[in-house]
């Protein structure tokens, strides 16, 4: 996988736009990073839960790994280029995508007052 493999399945989310992250391109929805590509563009970077990134890790050990410190131990998962299959990244970002667009969703409808039904 190339990076610009990488940002094509990115921009492929409903919603993606490519934006910048301390120096290196990231990928947002609702304005929220779900994937970044790594400076060294050797790597890059999934949003997942936890437990999403302990089955990546567990079937595709070669292809992810956990990214460093506390980041990482909330689910941060980055991609070896060299190692990553298209289809299997696809997946992982998605739901990458989805963990991101349900969070926005749900801060969205936290304040939201009730509608009054006509008369």
């Amino acid at each position: 996988m190339t990076p610009s493999t990488f940002r094509r399945i990115a921009l492929g989310m409903a919603g993606a736009l490519e934006g910048a992250h301390m120096g290196h391109p990231d990928f947002r929805v609702g304005g929220k990073i779900f994937a970044t590509i790594h400076p060294d563009h050797a790597q890059g970077m999934v949003t997942l839960t936890p437990e999403q990134q302990s089955v990546c890790l567990r079937d595709h050990p070669a292809m992810f790994t956990p990214a460093a410190g506390a980041w990482g131990r909330q689910g941060c998962t980055m991609v070896r280029f060299a190692n990553a299959d298209s289809e299997v990244v696809g997946e992982a970002m998605t739901l990458a995508w989805r963990n991101v667009t349900a969070k926005t969703a749900s801060r969205s409808t936290k304040g939201a007052k009730p509608t009054k039904k006509p008369k």
